[in-house]
């Protein structure tokens, strides 16, 4: 038979079978997971980690870079106040800009951006300083948030939509460095900057990683095509919703104990603007036919419960670490160069226990909620062998603590990102990760802003308390002050500031041990809460090939005799 013949019979056999050979398109397959892929995945990791090193960087030393600048405390707030506005913000809208401008072009541009503006910093506060402007650098560090808080949604969308189903929990293990390794990493590059170098560097320090970053991105991922007719669709209404609502909660978080929380109008007005705001955007974003969140996913268990569970984890990552590094600055006097082993203790063997958890929820036999319950079970052991600190604890008592949270952060992270992650098509990628990274991000500023003013709160609770107890044993107390000052030589004015130090040291212990037992009782709770949410997912593999099911013989017959019918009808060449 002529290989015309041939391609008509196999033609006439398709037909008659009802099924069609299916023609696979590369973009219905999925973009080939190749080395030069892997490159750039490494690429967008890169640029995640040195956002979110920034953040963390300048956070610690700010109290440098003030003295430095000559700026107040109020001034170093609103510094910081400005990039987590802008941070959050962006991360609610960076995967649809990546869905319509290409993930490849998107990502580079923000990663540059953010590169130029750390380097421009330094060099503006200096011409901020001669000309008394410090509107300048509060512009410059609220873009150059905009622009990191555009990078961490970038890493799942690709984990997400490249990485093959046998080895995405490694990819999503990835993502967890975000939440674990680089935020402990902070403390210790600060004090590498501060201390050796020069604050500068605290905002240079990203530019050579940011360039690898960019090349690794621009050579290793896939171009997509633009998309700009997303924007017939655009949701202009959510844009001028969302970024408000953000922005208003973040500040009130952010600014709430400087100001006083409810005695300040300004807290007041910025609270109750933006809980409204954040209804009305919601409510937008259920009719919008093109959204920035798709709210109909909530209506998966695993995903809305891994949302809050991650937003009561987050809240403890940053209330914990921060107890010790707050008690060793204030009580015994610690520079970050002292307290940096203790983040070092956390931060450095991540890079063991991310990849070990990972392998350890990628097997079947595993149920990944069991594996969370032990995360949440470590970090509330880890809270109430906190809570029996005393003013005699330095760095050395800490490293049990620390020791418990090298396996409680993967052990609860990682379980978290698969259980929100499973089942998620590429195509519903940046609606998971927009999800998932704004809780994250504004999950980080609750947490800080609940740390710090449950921490000031009960500090003032405790020092009335001791302070009132004192005055009920006058006799025992200028008893104690008279021997105290013949031993230490010390005058009265000396002395009545040396027990005023005493007094707020007591009760900022009392105060950290009462932020760790509550962080202990919300990691229990949200223990209690697997058992009631979540359903057992399995580790993502490969989908069966599909074996073509076997054809009748009359089927087959009449294929074959319509082929022959089509060979006689063809014209014969010489």
């Amino acid at each position: 038979m002529s290989g015309s013949a041939v391609r008509v019979s196999e033609h006439a056999t398709q037909a008659a079978s009802g099924s069609p050979k299916p023609a696979v398109s590369q973009a219905a397959a999925g973009p080939a997971f190749t080395a030069r892929v892997i490159v750039g995945l490494v690429g967008v990791l890169i640029a995640v980690v040195i956002a979110q090193l920034n953040d963390h960087v300048i956070e610690v030393a700010m109290p440098d870079i003030r003295g430095a600048l000559g700026l107040s405390v109020d001034h170093g707030s609103w510094l910081s106040t400005a990039y987590q506005v802008t941070q959050v913000a962006a991360m609610m809208f960076a995967p649809w800009c990546s869905a319509t401008f290409s993930l490849r072009r998107f990502t580079i541009g923000a990663v540059a951006a953010f590169a130029l503006l750390g380097i421009a910093f330094p060099f503006a506060a200096s011409f901020a300083s001669s000309f008394a402007s410090f509107d300048i650098l509060l512009t410059l560090r609220a873009l150059q948030g905009l622009a990191g808080g555009c990078l961490p949604p970038m890493l799942m969308t690709v984990a997400l939509r490249f990485l093959p189903p046998a080895i995405k929990l490694y990819g999503l293990g990835a993502y967890a460095l975000t939440a674990t390794f680089a935020p402990n990493l902070g403390t210790p590059l600060a004090a590498l900057w501060t201390e050796y170098v020069g604050w500068p560097f605290l905002f240079w320090q990203i530019v050579p990683l940011a360039a690898l970053s960019i090349g690794m991105v621009a050579w290793g991922l896939p171009q997509d095509p633009l998309r700009l007719e997303r924007f017939r669709q655009f949701d202009w209404r959510g844009v001028l919703l969302g970024f408000p609502a953000i922005g208003m909660l973040v500040v009130a978080l952010e600014q709430g104990t400087r100001l006083g929380w409810t005695d300040s109008p300004l807290i007041c007005l910025l609270a109750a603007g933006g809980i409204a705001s954040m209804a009305l955007f919601l409510v937008n974003e259920w009719f919008h036919p093109l959204p920035f969140f798709k709210i109909q996913l909530l209506a998966r268990r695993n995903l809305s419960f891994a949302l809050i569970t991650l937003g009561g984890m987050l809240l403890i990552l940053v209330a914990v670490p921060g107890v010790p590094a707050a008690y060793l600055a204030e009580v015994q006097g610690y520079r970050p160069l002292q307290s940096a082993p203790l983040a070092l203790w956390v931060a450095l063997p991540q890079l063991v226990a991310l990849p070990a958890v990972a392998a350890l929820c990628n097997n079947r036999r595993v149920d990944c909620r069991w594996v969370l319950a032990g995360g949440l079970g470590l970090t509330a052991l880890t809270c109430f062998v906190g809570s029996s600190m005393t003013s005699d604890w330095t760095r050395g008592n800490f490293y049990a603590l620390q020791l418990m949270q090298i396996a409680a952060q993967p052990m609860a992270v990682i379980p978290l990102l698969m259980l929100a992650t499973n089942g998620m098509t590429p195509m519903e990628g940046p609606f998971a990760s927009a999800w998932f990274n704004t809780v994250k991000g504004f999950a980080v500023v609750v947490g800080a802003g609940v740390a710090e003013g449950l921490t000031t709160m009960r500090e003032h609770v405790h020092s009335n308390v001791l302070i009132d107890q004192t005055g009920n044993r006058t006799q025992a107390l200028m008893l104690a002050q008279h021997d105290l000052a013949a031993r230490l030589n010390l005058g009265a004015d000396a002395m009545r500031g040396l027990f005023a130090q005493r007094i707020h040291d007591q009760a900022l212990v009392l105060a950290s041990a009462d932020v760790f037992r509550l962080m202990g009782w919300l990691a229990l709770g949200l223990i209690v809460l697997i058992p009631l949410m979540p359903t057992r997912v399995f580790p993502p593999r490969p989908a069966p090939a599909a074996v073509p099911a076997p054809q009748p013989e009359q089927s087959i017959a009449s294929a074959m005799t319509a082929a022959h019918s089509n060979t006689a009808k063809l014209p014969t060449h010489v």
